[in-house]
């Protein structure tokens, strides 16, 4: 079998997996995580690439912290692998600002520094404050825009391609890129310094 189709037969198995475990087979994520692991180790890689020295939190352990959250995850319609991907991606983002939340409640009082949300920004270059200035702002875009802020959840915080965030969306990579600069342009405006916050 070419890779290619090693790959298609994994995809096809991922989604029967998925679909097994939301029928109740609890068995079912034991037997898929051997074929996400690695993807998930990837997602988990952009977000710890280029953490401070000081950072704790390794790739591993944030892979193996979302496969505990996905143990206790009840009642999920899965879809697809893109849609499983999604929620890691959403999971991962969860666990990174509880982290950050711990963090920061440990060391007050540093200033902060700008966010660059460019085409290459991944959470794991964004210090603790940052990361809570930025989770705090997409929830208010959430309120505005829901879809907006599941772009930037899933190719800032998960790292996921336009094609790959387009799937897991169910719309057109045209309108992610859409999104993507909009929604963009939105949060730089919110996380400027200049910015007068709301109480």
């Amino acid at each position: 079998m070419t890779q290619e189709g090693a790959s298609q037969g994994s995809k096809h198995d991922v989604t029967r997996l998925l679909l097994a475990w939301g029928a109740g087979d609890e068995s079912a994520l034991q037997q898929m995580m051997p074929l996400v692991y690695s993807e998930l180790h990837r997602l988990a890689h952009r977000y710890m690439s280029r953490e401070q020295s000081g950072q704790t939190l390794q790739t591993t352990a944030l892979v193996h912290e979302v496969y505990l959250r996905l143990i206790d995850v009840k009642q999920v319609d899965w879809q697809d692998r893109s849609h499983f991907y999604a929620i890691c991606a959403r999971l991962m983002r969860r666990i990174l600002v509880d982290f950050a939340r711990s963090r920061s409640s440990q060391k007050r009082g540093s200033g902060v520094s700008q966010v660059q949300l460019d085409e290459g920004a991944t959470v794991s270059a964004v210090i603790s404050s940052e990361l809570l200035a930025v989770d705090d702002a997409l929830q208010r875009l959430a309120a505005l825009d829901l879809r907006k802020s599941q772009v930037i959840e899933l190719r800032f915080f998960g790292g996921l391609t336009v094609e790959e965030t387009a799937a897991a969306l169910k719309v057109s990579p045209e309108t992610v890129m859409r999104d993507w600069r909009l929604a963009r342009s939105w949060l730089l405006r919110e996380l400027s310094p200049e910015r007068p916050h709301e109480a």
